[in-house]
């Protein structure tokens, strides 16, 4: 094979090879993101909308109404 003349690069040669070589090189297989366990007692912020009437229900019992809907939250998912 070392015989055989080569044939001259084309423009659209060139751009399919650069094409490729740039795919190769960015193209990377998408890894799932890591486990994290949960810590018990520790909490995390979020922003939750709750009906009006169902936090003025929690909120009726004074201060804790917060824990309170989070152990309803708790026991609904069987925790």
């Amino acid at each position: 094979m070392a015989d055989q003349p080569r044939r001259p690069r084309t423009l659209s040669d060139a751009r399919t090879e650069a094409e490729a070589a740039f795919k190769r090189a960015t193209t990377k297989k998408a890894e799932a993101p890591p486990k994290t366990n949960a810590v018990p007692g520790v909490r995390e912020q979020v922003t939750l909308r709750i009906d009006q009437d169902v936090l003025a229900y929690f909120q009726e019992g004074g201060p804790g109404w917060q824990d309170r809907i989070n152990e309803a939250l708790r026991k609904a998912a069987g925790k």
